[in-house]
């Protein structure tokens, strides 16, 4: 068996302003399918401005859409096989 080292790449940008954090992330996958999602948050306007805070919260969000997608476009493909149906969450 021969290993073959396969990797996705993820881009993030973030969007900031105030008080507001907006990501959007993009995942290219190898069958030339791109899947895109967003991620936002606020700062609560007592609490101190920390950037990366709310870039990381933004982006775990985004980053949870994009599971879904992920998840969705996965087990469509298993259903087209027909063999066995899958069990989305």
């Amino acid at each position: 068996m021969t290993n073959t080292l396969v990797g996705w790449h993820i881009e993030v940008e973030f969007a900031e302003e105030g008080a507001h954090t907006a990501a959007a992330v993009l995942l290219r996958l190898p069958d030339g399918r791109e899947l895109r999602a967003r991620g936002d948050t606020s700062r609560h306007p007592a609490d101190p401005e920390q950037e990366r805070v709310g870039e990381e919260v933004a982006t775990a969000r985004a980053l949870q859409a994009l599971a879904r997608q992920l998840l969705d476009k996965a087990h469509e493909e298993i259903d087209d096989l027909g063999a066995v149906p899958s069990y989305p969450l």
